[in-house]
């Protein structure tokens, strides 16, 4: 395995090197310099409205198409069809929860966690109003992982739908979203699956993984504020129009796209094929698409694992942290979101106290908030989280580390 080349990467992020240390990646991550080139040229070249027979606008619909083939890449879809784009996560299941609901009826079930994101609990709770009912999959006390046999013991015959994260955005560990889903499937329900929070950090595969439906957000992935939705097209094809009336049910999947995505975002998005390729090749792995998203996903986990150990040693060796989920780096295991608190030290208070350092982490419940209040933490202001990315350095994470022992050392006031 190549020396991972961080040089490479942060010359790919003109954001970067100006001073601020970027450690709140999970709630958005800086552009890439494809992406942004990709954007320039839509935006100069093809910014029209599509379906007219000029030039311009034929030019402007091939560009979107290959914008949503990229994001089919992306998730490993078997078709672009499959891939409905929009403006964030928490809109697309939103309009999937709207679509799906047409062809329910009152009684049907729907299970949603206590452990996920807002994003994928709120839009299915709302179809409580359609007669649907809602049943809640909850993480055991002191557990970081859901267990399985708690999901069989909620569904029934009337089951439509389980909805489930992917990764944790306060936790860090990674689900079995293939063992929960083929739980789900003989069940004979649809699995809805959030993977926002695993989508910067893995190559994702709803093939392989067996998802119904995944989303995530593209500005969480090195892009434009943007997100994608996979749907099995099948699922697409059967679910309701939440379109213009006149659109068909075949209309798969602008029928799921009101007022249609955004053209220049969904372009941009072919910059993070662009940008993942060339990580690829500067590491020596000579190919393109699929393959080479791949292979960049693979050095990505690799060095993660690395800043992930780094920062969990330290802190696992303070007898007044606890961190909040699995303390393992393996990358099977975890991505590098990391959460924790500090006894008798408020988290607003910790993570104000290393902005001066030019560090940004982050506190709170990060709208995972079912989670958060139901670890009782002694901190009513959520935890402090640190959540990297492949661009990030050791250095960086000595940096915090640096900067957290002299709170620890000389206290909060002093280095305030």
């Amino acid at each position: 395995m190549a020396t991972f080349d961080t040089a490479f990467v942060q010359e790919n992020f003109p954001a970067l090197g100006k001073g601020q240390v970027y450690l709140d990646n999970a709630g958005g991550s800086q552009v890439a310099r494809q992406v942004a080139d990709r954007l320039n040229d839509y935006l100069f070249t093809a910014n029209v409205q599509l379906g007219a027979s000029y030039g311009a606008s034929v030019r402007a619909g091939a560009m979107v198409h290959e914008g949503r083939q990229a994001l089919a890449t992306l998730f490993n879809a078997a078709r672009p069809e499959e891939v409905v784009m929009g403006a964030t996560t928490t809109q697309l299941f939103d309009q999937l929860a709207r679509a799906l609901v047409q062809r329910w009826a009152p009684g049907d079930e729907v299970i949603v966690t206590n452990f996920d994101h807002e994003a994928n609990i709120g839009p299915w709770r709302k179809l409580a109003d359609k007669g649907i009912v809602i049943r809640e999959w909850k993480m055991r006390p002191g557990a970081n992982r859901p267990d399985l046999d708690d999901l069989k013991a909620l569904m029934t015959e009337r089951t439509r739908l389980v909805a489930v994260t992917h990764a944790s955005n306060i936790y860090g560990t990674i689900n079995d979203v293939r063992a929960i889903a083929d739980v789900v499937h003989a069940g004979g329900a649809l699995i809805c699956v959030d993977g926002v929070a695993y989508a910067p950090h893995r190559a994702i595969d709803v093939q392989a993984l067996g998802a119904d439906f995944y989303a995530f957000s593209v500005y969480k992935v090195y892009g434009v504020h943007f997100a994608a939705l996979y749907g099995r097209y099948d699922h697409l094809l059967a679910a309701g129009n939440i379109n213009h009336s006149f659109f068909s049910p075949e209309k798969v999947p602008q029928k799921l796209e009101p007022g249609n995505a955004n053209y220049e975002a969904a372009y941009s998005c072919v910059g993070v094929i662009d940008y993942l390729e060339a990580l690829a090749q500067a590491h020596g792995v000579n190919t393109k698409g699929r393959a080479a998203v791949e292979a960049a996903f693979a050095l990505i986990a690799d060095h993660e694992a690395a800043l992930s150990q780094r920062l969990l040693d330290y802190l696992t060796a303070r007898e007044d942290v606890t961190i909040i989920g699995d303390p393992s780096p393996e990358a099977d295991r975890r991505v590098p979101t990391i959460s924790f608190v500090i006894e008798g030290q408020p988290s607003e208070a910790v993570v104000r106290a290393v902005d001066p350092a030019g560090i940004g982490i982050r506190f709170g419940d990060f709208y995972s908030r079912g989670l958060v209040q139901d670890l009782d933490l002694p901190n009513p202001d959520g935890v402090i989280r640190v959540s990297a990315v492949h661009y990030n350095t050791a250095d960086e994470i000595d940096r915090l580390i640096d900067r957290l022992e002299q709170i620890r050392t000389k206290g909060l006031e002093a280095v305030a």
